[in-house]
């Protein structure tokens, strides 16, 4: 028995006797994007889509996603739907709850922008990312399960681009 078998039992040769080398944000990036908790905040016709997108027939569990309902546990915000003055307050304080790092998508016109309540509703915030940061905009009245889902694989490729060394 050698003594690299003595001391680190988890130690696995590779076949051939191969050596895997590979950066500390690939190994962190790739966990992060084949893992996002997910916390939905709808709030109109957009919540259907949203709620569509996470059941059988599209299922978000292939890619990972785990909807939790505590702002804690989650790395993702699903803003989807109109966005009142008065519930913006709300929003922004879910999201800074939410730990690093975290990221946002705005699903749906009301949320990108008002949507059709733009010019006509005085109590209607005119796009969510004048509240909080947004990575990803889902556009659509409302948008379909797989545009949601075409938005998450952008976000995967954002979070796969991150690096460590741009961190404050």
């Amino acid at each position: 028995m050698g003594i690299i078998e003595k001391t680190a039992p988890y130690i696995e040769k590779l076949p051939g006797g191969g050596i895997v080398l590979t950066t500390i944000d690939w190994f962190f990036n790739n966990a992060r994007k084949n893992s996002i908790w997910y916390m939905l905040f709808g709030l109109a016709c957009c919540a259907i889509e949203l709620m569509a997108t996470g059941a059988a027939r599209y299922d978000f569990d292939r890619f990972g996603m785990i909807f939790r309902s505590s702002p804690r546990q989650s790395d993702l915000m699903i803003v989807a739907g109109t966005i009142t003055l008065k519930m913006a307050p709300r929003v922004k304080l879910l999201y800074e709850q939410m730990p690093e790092p975290k990221y946002v998508i705005a699903m749906g016109g009301c949320a990108i922008n008002g949507g059709p309540f733009y010019y006509d509703n005085y109590s209607v915030l005119k796009g969510i990312d004048q509240v909080i940061p947004v990575d990803v905009y889902v556009p659509g009245c409302p948008p379909r399960p797989e545009a949601l889902m075409h938005g998450v694989l952008a976000l995967q490729e954002k979070i796969k681009k991150n690096t460590f060394k741009n961190k404050k």
